[in-house]
C-alpha cells in the first residue's frame, strides 16, 4: 500500500499531460507523469518524485494525452 492506501503494485501508465476533473469541479493539470487509475482510485507519480493519491470519490474524470512524435506527418 502506498500514499492513502493505494496498491502501488498496479502497473503505471504515462501520460505527457493529465487533467482530472473532481466532483466539487475542482481540476487538478499534471505534466510529464505515470499514473495509476484503478477501482480505488487514482495514483499519480511526477518526473520530480512527487506523488499524489485520489480516492475513487474524489475523481469524476480523467483525461491523460500522451504525444507521439514519432507518428508525426
Amino acid at each position: 500500500m502506498s500514499l492513502h492506501g493505494l496498491p502501488t503494485s498496479t502497473a503505471m501508465l504515462r501520460a505527457d499531460e493529465l487533467t482530472v476533473v473532481h466532483h466539487d469541479d475542482t481540476v487538478s493539470h499534471f505534466t510529464d507523469v505515470t499514473y495509476t487509475l484503478t477501482r480505488d482510485g487514482l495514483r499519480v507519480l511526477t518526473a520530480t518524485g512527487d506523488e499524489q493519491a485520489f480516492t475513487r470519490f474524489d475523481i469524476l474524470t480523467t483525461h491523460a494525452r500522451l504525444a507521439h512524435p514519432g507518428l508525426a506527418a
